[in-house]
């Protein structure tokens, strides 16, 4: 299941033996272990034993079972949390089975992976009694869905495109998403608001830079130059120098480039190119607003503004003013 389905699981199926958090978003897998301390676990620390799984292999995989059949000091749950746990099939077969198969009444094993390990190692999602919670990079309706839900859990509505921008200017990141959402919960209650809207996401939450870039390379794509100027002030307020700014716009279009003539699904681009798929999705969207070749014509113009200042020849400020001359006012972008 994904995560954003797994409080309601817990809500209607209590304590299981046995879960497996995988995937890369650590926020996932941090918040789905702690719901379960907080509601099965009695004595946090008496009760409550972890391990690194690296070191967990052959004989000493006896000392996971130890702890996991020890008696509850509490009389309630007995927790066991192993970390990067990728036992091999043999390991498994060997030592785990009965514990997969049978576990104890009383103990909960959480399993917290990142990945799904090596060639050889057990399918641990597909053991039997394992309650598998997906923590894979979340796409576009999965993070909505988790806001719309958190917030709905507080008493306060938010639609599809208030979401949709939330996750925006927090550029998908889960961590900050987090962190945005419980603030702004915070101020609806303050102000008696039971209705989160754009007007308030714009208030209460600044974009993250990631995403004024992706608003600058907007504003060169309709050449709409007094935008550009606005969005260059905002960043430059909150400490993007000249460069700092070339060298991003630089990064910017070559993604762009990258993701544009790059075939295959969203999926499989953003795993050739090590980006997020939602990433991806937008890229493209955007790079289908500029005319046919300039994308890579822009970076080329930027990438050599950067050398420039990189040999001495200009000067950040200088650089800055002849990309900016050459995107709105020249033939920047003409192959």
């Amino acid at each position: 299941m994904k995560y954003v389905d797994f409080r309601k699981f817990t809500d209607e199926n209590g304590a299981r033996p046995v879960y497996l958090f995988e995937g890369e978003e650590t926020y996932f897998r941090e918040r789905g272990a702690a719901l379960l301390k907080d509601r099965f676990l009695k004595d946090p620390v008496l009760d409550y034993t972890a391990f690194d799984g690296g070191a967990l292999k052959g004989d000493k995989l006896k000392t996971l079972l130890s702890a996991l059949s020890s008696f509850s000091f509490s009389g309630g749950k007995r927790f066991v949390k192993v970390s990067e746990f990728y036992p091999t099939e043999k390991d498994y077969e060997n030592y785990l089975r009965d514990l997969f198969e049978h576990p104890p009444e009383d103990g909960v094993l959480i399993i917290d992976n990142a990945g799904k390990g090596k060639a050889g190692c057990a399918a641990l999602s597909r053991k039997p009694g394992v309650v598998f919670v997906d923590c894979g990079r979340s796409d576009e309706e999965t993070i909505k869905k988790w806001i719309y839900v958190t917030c709905k859990r507080a008493g306060v509505y938010v639609d599809g495109v208030t979401c949709g921008k939330l996750a925006a200017y927090c550029v998908y990141d889960m961590s900050r998403i987090a962190k945005e959402t419980e603030k702004l919960l915070i101020y609806c209650e303050a102000k008696g608001l039971s209705r989160l809207t754009d007007a308030v996401v714009d208030e209460a939450v600044y974009p993250d830079s990631e995403y004024k870039i992706y608003e600058l390379s907007n504003a060169i794509s309709r050449k709409n130059y007094s935008a550009f100027a606005r969005i260059l002030g905002e960043l430059s307020s909150k400490g993007f120098d000249e460069i700092s700014l070339l060298n991003a716009l630089c990064y910017h279009f070559r993604s762009l480039y990258e993701v544009s003539v790059s075939g295959g699904s969203d999926r499989e681009v953003a795993a050739a190119l090590g980006m997020k798929e939602y990433a991806v999705k937008k890229s493209r969207e955007q790079a289908a607003g500029f005319a046919r070749g300039s994308v890579l014509g822009y970076y080329t113009d930027i990438y050599g503004a950067v050398s420039a200042v990189k040999s001495g020849e200009l000067t950040s400020p200088s650089a800055l003013k002849r990309v900016t001359a050459k995107l709105f006012f020249g033939k920047a972008g003409k192959r």
